[in-house]
């Protein structure tokens, strides 16, 4: 990975987005040192103009950004990180610096809380006990769901309507965990089909 520090005075942009949402969360800069701390790190560092020093976000907070991953644009001269934020990113208390949460993406956020309630075997969770009663109680809640589903269309209550389509969700979920799959493999099925 090139970086060239050398047009802007040694400080190139950085785009911080949401790992799991892709939410954009904030824009900071770096030099070239800050770079290679975060890359060692795994957590961000910035160059912050105001401070003129080195500036990891979170060391007075603790609101960390832990790196997922780090690309490059085609010119080498702005990075994108993909970042998991330990809470609020913004120093306003807002979620990102561009507003608050957006809802789109959180079907990845749950994904993952799913994924590790599972993996840390959380007694106590529903998710976890589910996932215990083996495939066939997983399916078979699936089932369950969407055929509720399919009940409130026939009505005329919105409310109802939406609850079911996200217990649907919620329960696919934990069945696509349990088979080993993820939604980036059931949406890349959805877009080879979009050709």
């Amino acid at each position: 990975m090139k970086i060239d520090f050398n047009k802007d005075n040694g400080l190139v942009p950085v785009v911080i987005q949401d790992n799991r949402t892709l939410q954009v969360l904030m824009l900071g800069y770096m030099n070239e040192e800050a770079f290679e701390k975060t890359k060692k790190e795994g957590i961000v560092t910035f160059f912050s103009r105001s401070k003129n020093r080195l500036w990891t976000k979170g060391e007075e907070s603790g609101n960390f950004l832990t790196v997922k991953s780090i690309d490059v644009d085609c010119d080498q001269d702005t990075i994108l990180i993909k970042a998991v934020p330990k809470n609020v990113v913004c120093h306003t208390g807002s979620f990102s610096c561009f507003g608050e949460k957006n809802t789109k993406g959180f079907l990845y956020e749950l994904e993952e809380k799913i994924s590790q309630r599972i993996d840390m075997k959380a007694e106590g969770s529903y998710t976890y006990s589910l996932y215990q009663r083996g495939i066939n109680k997983m399916a078979q809640k699936v089932g369950e769901e969407a055929v509720e589903l399919v009940i409130e269309a026939k009505d005329h209550n919105e409310e109802l309507f939406k609850n079911e389509a996200a217990d649907l969700l919620y329960h696919f979920l934990i069945l696509l965990k349990a088979k080993g799959f993820s939604m980036d493999e059931i949406e890349k099925v959805l877009q080879d089909r979009d050709q």
